[in-house]
């Protein structure tokens, strides 16, 4: 934390709700506490009392974003099951983004908490790579990991051709889980 003013509850609160809604990129945890003077676990509880005021904001693996409420072009989302190996977590993703997808999560059946789901929110290929980039950085292990390379991923397209094709191309890559 760089030496200064900190910036204050409510004010704080207020300035991480504008920085977000004007910014087109993530901006992390630690950007935001260097801004204010604090420190990142008072950034946490800062978004956390924000959520709770029903403010869109999610947390990705680039950072926090500020997801306003959609206009008339509404996604279509499906659930796709697919296994493969830590190692192939990239081209899985590249796939489905290169067809045009959003890949909004993971989700994975855990033997003692039951469903575990975490945000990927990756669109295009620089947003896989930083996701990849930073699980590498942090030493963090994948979830499908926790099941054998078993996973379930929400993706969404602008309709459903597009979903036949990405459940398609996951078949042909060896990716998608298949009744046997």
């Amino acid at each position: 934390m760089a030496p200064g003013k900190k910036i204050l509850g409510e004010e704080r609160r207020s300035l991480i709700l504008a920085w977000l809604k004007d910014s087109e990129e993530p901006l992390t945890g630690s950007e935001l506490a260097s801004r204010t003077n604090v420190s990142r676990q008072v950034i946490v509880n800062d978004i956390t009392l924000l959520k709770a005021r029903n403010e869109p904001i999610m947390a990705t693996s680039q950072g926090y974003v500020y997801l306003p409420p959609r206009g008339p072009e509404k996604l279509l989302e499906r659930s796709v099951a697919c296994c493969h190996a830590p190692e192939q977590t990239a081209d899985e993703l590249n796939l489905l983004v290169d067809l045009g997808l959003l890949v909004k999560d993971v989700t994975i059946e855990h033997a003692v908490y039951g469903d575990l789901t975490a945000s990927i929110m990756v669109s295009n290929r620089r947003e896989v790579a930083q996701f990849i980039q930073k699980v590498a950085k942090t030493n963090a292990a994948y979830l499908s990991q926790l099941t054998n390379g078993v996973h379930l991923h929400t993706i969404a397209a602008k309709d459903e051709r597009m979903l036949d094709e990405a459940e398609e191309a996951l078949e042909k890559a060896g990716f998608l889980l298949l009744d046997k």
